[in-house]
């Protein structure tokens, strides 16, 4: 069944933000997005020239129309608009049609270009939707305007604490139960852009998408992580200021469990010419390295296909399965019987990888490589 996700947030003019990029998002990652807009706003990459609040009747009418019809099964929590509009959404998410879907709330208070969105009596009315969601996920100055980390988890929801906003060469995500502490923790190399507008809308939505789905939160999460960081390596660096991510180009690099069959490495004699073939074909060649005579190639889905000179004799083939979960899922192949010519192993390349061969003598490489499967550093 198709997860309904319901968010309720603020229209973003520049479509980089707001309702624009969470339903971009949810799109993407096949889940099916209905919006309550809580407010209009002017804005594009530099900042928020005006803000227009929705009443908050309607907002409440956006979400009844939906609900009474197509039903929900995760609701995202963004720009909430007003106060009163806060606390009127959080008792309606208090009803009986809405105490199964889970919700991600979203505190946004403050702009990437710094424009408030939030004054002091929708902060303190955020109380309530604190105590209805199953995961709050501020970045660190609404974090301290909400109380600090005690204060969110006293509320009973879950707490994704984001790094971004910390200097350093490395983003630690933290995920926090209450009662639990620490029960996750991410980690992962900063990426140097300035297109990060809309980077915790997408979050957000990403996470809900996954709790719509049937995920469990940690893995919603781990993939809403992945789907950011691939959307900020594809932004396709529009305006002047903080632009906008590229949700559009994510299609399903690093965001499943596997086995996922999607790509194939051939064998090859003379380098330039395979090169100079498969362009001709129209493939997109994506990497270069005519000294380790590899070249890799990308068809208009996303699938790759890749030659190597020197690898097997002519006419014999790689075929790469993608996981997620390498680890776990070679260890469950192997206590039925299947026998691995190499369990996983980091190889130099940035990828783990795990290697067997199938009954015809075929030879199969089972990998992880999440967002190094689309940006190896040998990429051109």
């Amino acid at each position: 069944m198709t997860a309904r996700v319901l968010i309720i947030a603020g229209s973003d003019s520049g479509g980089g933000a707001g309702i624009q990029a969470d339903v971009k998002t949810v799109t993407m990652l096949d889940g099916y997005a209905m919006t309550a807009i809580t407010a209009i706003t002017a804005q594009n990459t530099l900042g928020v020239q005006s803000v227009h609040a929705i009443p908050t009747a309607m907002v409440l009418a956006q979400i009844d129309s939906v609900v009474a019809d197509i039903g929900v099964d995760a609701v995202k929590i963004g720009m909430i608009g007003s106060a009163e509009t806060a606390a009127a959404v959080a008792e309606r998410l208090a009803r009986p049609d809405l105490t199964q879907a889970a919700v991600v709330f979203d505190p946004v208070m403050v702009a990437t270009s710094g424009a408030v969105l939030a004054d002091s009596a929708t902060i303190a009315a955020f109380r309530a939707l604190l105590g209805r969601a199953m995961v709050a996920t501020p970045n660190l100055p609404e974090l301290e305007a909400l109380g600090g980390e005690e204060a969110v988890l006293a509320h009973g929801c879950s707490l994704l604490v984001k790094g971004g906003h910390v200097e350093g060469e490395t983003v630690i995500d933290r995920l926090l139960e209450t009662g639990e502490g620490e029960v996750a923790r991410w980690e992962a190399p900063r990426i140097d852009t300035t297109s990060t507008h809309g980077t915790g809308c997408t979050l957000a939505s990403a996470i809900a998408t996954g709790l719509a789905q049937g995920m469990p939160l940690e893995p919603a999460v781990a993939r809403a992580r992945d789907f950011v960081r691939l959307a900020l390596l594809d932004a396709p660096g529009l305006g002047k200021g903080h632009g906008p991510m590229g949700q559009q180009m994510v299609r399903n690099d690093g965001l499943f469990t596997g086995p996922a069959l999607n790509q194939m490495t051939l064998p090859a004699i003379d380098y330039a010419a395979s090169v100079a073939f498969y362009k001709q074909l129209g493939l997109r060649q994506i990497v270069d390295s005519p000294d380790n005579g590899y070249a890799r190639f990308e068809a208009a889905n996303g699938v790759t296909l890749s030659i190597h000179v020197g690898d097997g004799a002519a006419g014999g083939a790689t075929t790469y399965l993608e996981s997620g979960a390498l680890d776990a899922w070679a260890a469950y192949l192997a206590r039925r019987g299947v026998r691995f010519d190499q369990m996983p192993k980091d190889e130099e390349w940035g990828w783990r990888e795990a290697r067997l061969t199938d009954p015809a003598g075929n030879r199969l490489c089972l990998y992880q490589a999440g967002e190094y499967r689309r940006y190896p550093p040998w990429r051109i």
